[in-house]
């Protein structure tokens, strides 16, 4: 079974992003959710999940509008495939009219 944690990066402003909306999926049905903390991360987003495929969403539109700055994407979804790993973490670097994520560890 693995955990999975996230951050995201404000890669405009070189920051945190604290406060993002993250939820995940399986399928139709939403596992959990949380908010980004001060660091903007979420360390323990979930655990004990199954191999499989998994979309982690952030609403980035509301982060935006939270600092008065328009964004092109009002929502990013991450599809990844959780295999026999013991954690995965998936970190977001993210801007207005851009975003970038990689398999963390």
């Amino acid at each position: 079974m693995t955990s999975l944690s996230t951050h995201v990066l404000d890669a405009v402003r070189g920051v945190p992003a604290a406060g993002v909306a993250v939820w995940l999926t399986r399928g139709e049905q939403r596992l959990t959710e949380a908010l980004t903390d001060a660091d903007g991360r979420v360390k323990e987003l979930a655990a004990g999940l199954n191999p499989g495929d998994y979309r982690l969403f952030f609403d980035t539109g509301a982060y935006f509008a939270a600092q008065g700055t328009e964004t092109f994407y009002p929502e990013v979804c991450l599809a990844f495939t959780v295999g026999a790993q013991a954690h995965l973490h998936v970190p977001l670097l993210l801007s207005p009219f851009a975003y970038s994520t990689y398999r963390g560890s």
